[in-house]
C-alpha cells in the first residue's frame, strides 16, 4: 500500500490526458514500456535489500557498490527530490481545496503542510495507517473506473450506444503520431512511476523487512498492469484520443460519459486525497533519507534526533523547509510557483534508477562470487536483463535531451548533481568524521573494500563509525 501511495497520485488521474493526447491510443504501450523498466529497476533494488537488509536502502547500496561519492550523492539528490515534491503538492492540493474553500491558495498550503507534518510527527505508525487509507481510496476509485469504463466501452452498459472499442483505431489508427510520438510520451510517462521505491525505505521500519520488500516487489507487476495501463485502455477505449475532454481529466471525463452522477466532484475528492497521499509519502521519505545522511556522517549530526515514538523530529521539519519556503513563493508568485518548483527536480528520479541498476549489476557479481546464498530473491536473468534495463533508462536520459519541452528539466538535474558533487567534495576534505563505505547497520560486507577503489580518504571509523 506504501507503493502504491507514492506512484499514484495526480500523474495518472489528469496528467495521462496529455500523454495520450502526444501517443494517441499507443499510450498504452508508453505505459507498459515505462512500466517495465520501473519493474525490472525495483527488482534489482529488491535483490539487493533481502540480501543486504539496510535502512539506508539505495543511497546505501551505492555507497557500497559504487564508493561513499556515490552514496553521498544520491542520498542528498533523493533529498532534495522528496523536499521538492513536498512543497509541489501542498501546492497542487492548495489548487483543488480552492474550489471548496475560499481562502488565498498560500493559506491553504501552509494549512496542508502543517496537518501533514503532524501525522507525520506523531509515529511511523500513523503514517503508515494514514497512507494505507488513502492509498484504499485510490485502489477502489481505480476498480471502480475499470469496472464501469470496461462495460461501457463493451457495449454492456444500460444505456449505452454500443461497443466504443473502435476508438482505439478509427481516429486516424492506433499510433496517429507515430511511434517517436510513443517514444517521447515514455520520457513523461515513466516519472509517473516516482514512488514505487519507497517501500524499501519504508522496510527499515517494518518487523518484517526482508518478506514484505519481496512481497511489494513482486506483487508490483499487477499493480503497474492495473492501476496504469489498464486505466489507460479503458480512457482510450471509451474516448477518441483527440478529445478536448482528457486535458481537462481523463477519469472525468469517462465517468460523464458513462453517465455516473456528480463524477467531477468524485473525482476531485479523490484527486485532492492522491495529492495528501503524496504529501505524506514525501514527508517521511524526505526524513528518513536524510537521516541515513546524518548517521554516516554526510549531514550536521544534530539532524539524526530522534524523539520519545522513534521519530526523528528534526529531519522531518527540516524537510519541510522546502515547502514552507513555497507558501511565501505561492503568496507572492502564484501563477508560476507549482511550475517552477516541477521543473526543478527535472529528473532526478531517473538518477536515482540509473544509480539503482548501476549498484545492482556491481553488488550483484559481488553477491553471487562471495555469498550466493544471501542472494534469496534474484534479479530475473542476471546480468543481461540489468543491463538492458541500464541500457533504457540511459536511452530516456538521451531522449530528455532531444525533446525542446524536456531539457529545461534534465538541465536542472544536471545542476543539481554538480551541486551535490561539489558539496561531497567540500564533505570529504573538511568533514569532522571520515567519509563512510559501510552500510548502516551492518559489518563490513562481501567485497567492501572493493568500493575503495574511488581513492577517498580511508574510513577510520569502520562499521563503528556508521553506526
Amino acid at each position: 500500500m506504501i507503493a502504491i501511495g507514492g506512484a499514484v497520485g495526480a500523474g495518472l488521474f489528469i496528467g495521462s490526458g496529455a500523454v495520450i493526447t502526444t501517443a494517441g491510443p499507443a499510450a498504452v504501450l508508453s505505459y507498459a514500456l515505462a512500466g517495465a523498466l520501473v519493474l525490472l529497476t525495483l527488482r534489482a533494488l529488491g535483490e539487493m535489500v533481502v540480501a543486504r537488509p539496510s535502512a539506508g536502502s539505495f543511497s546505501d547500496y551505492a555507497r557500497l557498490a559504487l564508493g561513499p561519492r556515490a552514496g553521498f550523492c544520491i542520498g542528498w539528490l533523493y533529498w532534495w527530490m522528496y523536499s521538492v515534491l513536498v512543497a509541489a503538492e501542498s501546492v497542487a492540493g492548495a489548487a483543488t481545496l480552492g474550489a471548496w474553500v475560499p481562502l488565498p491558495g498560500w493559506l491553504l498550503s501552509l494549512g496542508l503542510l502543517l496537518v501533514m507534518t503532524g501525522a507525520n510527527l506523531v509515529s511511523v505508525r500513523v503514517f503508515g495507517e494514514t497512507e494505507t487509507l488513502f492509498s484504499l481510496v485510490k485502489v477502489a476509485t481505480i476498480v471502480a473506473f475499470l469496472v464501469l469504463g470496461g462495460l461501457f466501452a463493451a457495449g454492456l452498459w444500460p444505456g449505452g450506444a454500443g461497443p466504443t472499442v473502435d476508438n482505439l483505431w478509427a481516429h486516424g489508427g492506433f499510433a496517429p503520431n507515430g511511434w517517436g510520438a510513443v517514444l517521447a510520451a515514455t520520457v513523461v510517462v515513466l516519472f509517473s512511476f516516482g514512488g514505487v521505491e519507497i517501500v524499501t525505505i519504508a522496510a527499515g521500519e517494518s518487523d518484517e523487512p526482508e518478506r514484505g520488500v519481496a512481497r511489494a516487489t513482486t506483487n508490483v507487476l499487477w499493480r503497474i498492469g492495473l492501476f496504469y495501463v489498464a486505466s489507460i485502455v479503458v480512457v482510450v477505449a471509451v474516448l477518441p484520443w483527440d478529445s478536448a475532454e482528457l486535458l481537462r481529466s481523463p477519469f472525468v471525463a469517462v465517468m460523464e460519459r458513462v453517465g455516473v452522477p456528480a463524477a467531477p466532484l468524485v473525482m476531485e475528492v479523490v484527486v485532492f486525497i492522491a495529492v495528501l497521499s503524496v504529501l505524506n509519502a514525501a514527508l517521511y521519505t524526505s526524513s528518513r533519507m536524510l537521516h541515513v545522511l546524518t548517521r554516516q556522517g554526510d549531514a550536521p549530526g544534530a539532524l539524526a534526533a530522534v524523539g520519545r515514538r522513534g521519530v526523528p523530529t528534526r529531519a522531518i521539519l527540516l524537510g519541510t523547509a522546502v515547502g514552507y519556503a513555497s507558501v511565501v513563493g505561492n503568496y507572492l508568485w502564484p501563477e508560476t510557483v507549482f511550475a517552477f518548483l516541477v521543473a526543478s527536480i527535472g529528473a532526478i528520479l531517473l538518477v536515482l534508477f540509473l544509480t539503482i541498476v548501476a549498484s545492482q549489476l556491481v553488488l550483484g557479481r559481488r553477491l553471487r562470487r562471495e555469498d550466493p546464498g544471501a542472494l534469496r530473491f534474484r534479479m530475473w536473468g542476471f546480468p543481461y536483463l540489468s543491463w538492458a534495463t541500464l541500457a533504457g533508462l540511459l536511452a530516456i536520459l538521451g531522449a530528455m535531451a532531444l525533446l525542446p519541452d524536456q531539457r529545461l528539466p534534465l538541465w536542472a538535474t544536471l545542476a543539481a548533481v554538480a551541486v551535490v558533487l561539489v558539496a561531497y567534495e567540500l564533505r570529504r576534505r573538511f568533514g569532522r568524521r571520515p567519509v563512510s563505505r559501510t552500510p548502516l547497520g551492518s559489518a563490513a560486507a562481501p567485497g567492501a573494500g572493493a568500493a575503495e577503489r574511488g581513492g577517498d580518504r580511508p574510513d577510520e571509523g569502520g562499521a563503528a563509525a556508521s553506526r
